[in-house]
């Protein structure tokens, strides 16, 4: 009956799992300091988002580097995408 529980318990986690976490264009919280409105449709002159992109944590800006160097990804964005691949990996 333990065995028959935990299958389950693991069943049950692994498609709970939401497939649109791994996307960072929906998770990241910082993501409309980028953007000049609430609306996130003006983007932020290249100085600005710099400024935005060094306030993001490493790991937050390998995931968005990451994300816009998948084609798929970067189509629908692709002004932000531009903009990171053109940061990406800048540290300072």
């Amino acid at each position: 009956m333990r065995i028959q529980l935990a299958c389950v318990a693991v069943f049950a986690v692994a498609f709970g799992a939401n497939p649109a976490s791994a996307n960072p264009f929906t998770d990241l919280a910082a993501l409309p300091t980028f953007y000049t409105d609430a609306t996130m449709k003006t983007m932020k002159p290249m100085a600005g988002f710099k400024k935005a992109w060094l306030a993001l944590s490493n790991h937050d800006r390998a995931k968005m580097t990451k994300a816009c160097s998948d084609p798929a990804m970067r189509r629908p964005h692709a002004q932000f995408c531009a903009n990171v691949l053109a940061l990406g990996g800048t540290n300072q």
